[in-house]
């Protein structure tokens, strides 16, 4: 087979940030500067997976094939990676897995996505135990790659060799249906990853004919293994790395991107990924690099953040059992109607009439201005911002993060609808406010999550600093 390249990335980030000096106070630990990043209640590895997906690929993208990481998945017994297939609004033309169990799992759908030219999803969340390391330092994010042949026009980046090694050995490890992660003594980690990165990382090097690089990015759920490792292996361009924890199965793949979105075309970029062995790959930058970067840049999503206290995050996490509102509960979503409405509940697509060109949401046979009968076409709206039209605040109705605002949404080319609003408060919506559909969780009842699409503040006017 013909060598692989990356044709397309991106990167999600949530907007939640939860402060180091907010542990400090309430556990009394260690406080200190920066914040980690935090998904959201209505947010999961599913969710953050379509958003990285949609970035790289588009709506209506799609691809051949789908391999989603994750060391979190939302479901078991049942593939995650459909339900980002149903997002992308590609049809049920194609093949979508999960990838999941272990952060290792990242290179394993890095290496299927390269082989098939599909696309890797690499999505998770990391929660520690209150006032662990891990609790602190990790990370919940995304990331996806579209791979093509290399000769292909617009490729941004080339495999140029790559390597692994494998060994058995005790360093991190969870139960099924345990939250965190339990980690043996750190010094026997670095024992074992460093001969297994060494090996990893010559086998690559001597595959791509390379003594050295340009970039060397290193991942490992072992901070101290994944610092050694970069000493050993220094790039000629100096490594700041994002200011981003440990994210998992999203860790690479966060990296990765980033090495990305500062190299110049022509480079050379070291990956080396520590967990449960090692794997080193050697990309080479192309000339198609800086027109086609990620449209936004992980620097840029990290930059911007939201505020959250230490007592919310244990809810959302359900490490704190708070009493829950006094209303009803939503019911139970139901299979068939979901099934029925598939292009409109995980893709957003309405219609358009194609006698009067009116869009209607969701879609229709018959135009609500025409009266056109079965003259109708897609129109995808999961990509398409809007402008909130009329809004409400609802204090009394369910909700795990009250209040629930709710926005009457005209969007952009046509079409208007009544949505959830996610990551914001109550005094950043008004008339005229920017936003964009997000895929989220709406709610989950007898272990079955209904997601759809909500709409949130475009990042530029919804983008605070906590820090």
């Amino acid at each position: 087979m013909s060598p692989a390249g990356i044709r397309s990335y991106a990167t999600y980030v949530p907007r939640f940030r939860l402060a180091h000096a907010e542990l400090g106070d309430a556990l009394g630990g260690r406080g200190g500067r920066g914040s980690r990043v935090v998904a959201a209640f209505d947010e999961d590895a599913t969710t953050m997976g379509v958003e990285a997906a949609r970035a790289a690929v588009g709506a209506g993208g799609g691809s051949d094939a789908i391999y989603l990481a994750t060391s979190a998945p939302a479901y078991a017994d049942k593939t995650n990676a459909t339900a980002i297939h149903a997002a992308l609004g590609a049809g049920h033309a194609g093949f979508a897995v999960d990838v999941a169990g272990a952060p290792r799992g990242a290179v394993g759908a890095l290496r299927a996505a390269a082989a098939d030219r599909g696309l890797a999803v690499l999505s998770d969340l990391r929660t520690g135990r209150p006032g662990s390391a891990d609790e602190r330092d990790s990370a919940d994010a995304a990331a996806a790659f579209a791979f093509a042949d290399a000769a292909e026009e617009g490729v941004v980046a080339t495999i140029a060799g790559r390597g692994a090694a494998t060994a058995e050995f005790l360093d991190r490890w969870r139960a099924p249906g345990e939250l965190a992660s339990r980690q043996w003594e750190e010094r026997f980690g670095v024992e074992q990853y460093l001969p297994l990165a060494e090996a990893a990382v010559a086998e690559a090097l001597a595959d791509a004919g390379l003594e050295e690089v340009d970039h060397v990015v290193v991942s490992s759920p072992h901070a101290r293994a994944a610092a050694q490792i970069a000493r050993r292996f220094p790039g000629r361009v100096a490594a700041d790395g994002p200011a981003i924890g440990y994210a998992g199965a999203a860790d690479p793949g966060l990296r990765l991107a980033d090495a990305l979105d500062r190299a110049g075309p022509d480079e050379t970029i070291l990956l080396v990924v520590a967990a449960d062995g090692a794997d080193a790959y050697v990309l080479r930058t192309t000339a198609a690099l800086p027109a086609g970067r990620a449209a936004l840049p992980l620097a840029d999503q990290l930059a911007g953040g939201r505020p959250l206290r230490y007592a919310t995050y244990l809810t959302w996490r359900g490490l704190l059992d708070r009493e829950p509102p006094r209303r009803p509960e939503p019911d139970r979503p139901a299979a068939p109607p979901a099934a029925r409405s598939e292009g409109w509940k995980f893709a957003f697509v309405g219609s358009r009439c194609q006698a009067c060109g009116f869009v209607h949401v969701p879609a229709v046979r018959v135009c609500k201005r025409c009266r056109a009968v079965d003259r109708m076409e897609p129109a995808p709206l999961a990509g398409s911002p809007g402008t909130v039209a009329t809004f409400t605040v609802d204090r009394l109705a369910f909700s795990p993060s009250p209040p629930l605002i709710t926005v009457v949404v005209d969007f952009d080319g046509g079409g208007r609808y009544t949505l959830e609003v996610a990551d914001a408060a109550p005094d950043e919506i008004e008339i005229g406010t920017r936003v964009e559909p997000t895929f989220r969780r709406l709610y989950t009842v007898e272990g079955i999550h209904n997601y759809f699409w909500k709409a949130r503040p475009v990042l530029d006017a919804a983008a605070s600093t906590s820090d």
